[in-house]
């Protein structure tokens, strides 16, 4: 059984007023913002989902899927409530990543890609967060936490699971 994917009434506004941005023989402008849009009405991207992005926007759905597989920031997969999405590059190592980022897996038990039993959390390795100055970090979703130690984790993980 295939799910049904459709907008809300609230969200399709959206979507004709982000395509109202460019030209008509453009939509696929638009793309970005209503992938956005649907991983926020859904909490990830489907290839059913993509294929009504494709639908919307006139597009074949493997451009949609070019481009929603390229960036880490859509979830190909289902997800957690909280994506943590933690940077395992070279400054946020130096400063004590590793140790930081083994205590979170050891705290929510999971390992990178995973979700916690709850669903509440999702662990993902990413590249640069452009915080460097401020590592150890991580973000879920527009929210970086920076300046990370075993006691801020606990502290992030019990506010969260609340």
């Amino acid at each position: 059984m295939s799910e049904k994917i459709e907008f809300t009434e609230d969200r399709l506004k959206k979507v004709e007023e982000i395509i109202g941005r460019y030209p008509a023989d453009r939509k696929k402008s638009a793309l970005l913002p209503v992938l956005h849009l649907a991983q926020e009405q859904y909490g990830w991207v489907s290839s059913a989902t993509m294929d009504y992005v494709a639908g919307l926007l006139d597009l074949q759905p493997v451009e949609v899927y070019e481009v929603a597989t390229f960036y880490t920031m859509f979830h190909l997969e289902p997800v957690g409530k909280h994506v943590i999405e933690y940077c395992r590059t070279g400054p946020c190592s130096t400063m004590g990543g590793e140790d930081v980022y083994d205590h979170l897996k050891q705290k929510l038990g999971i390992k990178s890609n995973e979700t916690t039993s709850d669903g509440l959390f999702t662990l993902k390795e990413v590249e640069c967060l452009a915080a460097c100055g401020w590592g150890p970090c991580f973000q879920i979703r527009e929210k970086y936490y920076m300046h990370l130690d075993n006691q801020k984790i606990d502290e992030i993980i019990e506010d969260l699971s609340k």
